[in-house]
């Protein structure tokens, strides 16, 4: 089976961790619950530290702190408020749709898993999860899109055998 998800290491710990190992079943079993199919589809998760991803907050949303992960949708894909955005087409096996990249920091997701008491596995896996539907055109800014993209993300995470993480 081809990879879904290519892997960027930017911070060693990541390559210790796995990163590899839990984003691409995350991102199968969201597209399972979507309905979408996998082939014709890619995809990048670059693992980065706090300093890197401080860097990318600053350059693309203006923010000058560290955060948890962030994305870049290869498309706009967005709905009206409330309503499930279309699913992009597929590509073909020589030419795969890119979905987007999404950047996810080491520093900043230990400390928010270690703060929870979780594993810092499941918590990488939420992210990665919450960073596909961005690319899928899922937002959380207006309340209505913000409750379907959560419901949307427990029940992508109840396929991972992962709890409700709200």
């Amino acid at each position: 089976m081809e990879p879904l998800v290519d892997i960027v290491i930017e911070d060693a710990r990541w390559e210790a961790f796995g990163l590899e190992a839990t984003a691409e079943p995350a991102v199968r079993m969201a597209f399972a619950e979507l309905g979408l199919a996998e082939a014709g589809f890619t995809l990048c998760v670059m693992g980065c530290s706090d300093a890197r991803i401080l860097e990318l907050n600053g350059d693309f949303r203006g923010k000058a702190k560290p955060t948890n992960v962030l994305s870049w949708p290869s498309a706009e894909r967005g709905a009206d408020e409330g309503a499930v955005p279309d699913l992009p087409e597929p590509g073909d096996a020589d030419d795969p749709e890119s979905l987007g990249d999404i950047a996810i920091s080491y520093d900043t997701c230990g400390a928010e898993a270690a703060e929870a008491g979780k594993p810092m596995a499941d918590h990488v896996a939420h992210l990665i999860v919450h960073g596909l539907l961005h690319l899928l055109g899922y937002d959380h800014i207006r309340a209505a899109d913000g409750d379907l993209m959560e419901a949307t993300e427990v029940r992508i995470l109840a396929r991972l055998g992962l709890s409700d993480p709200y």
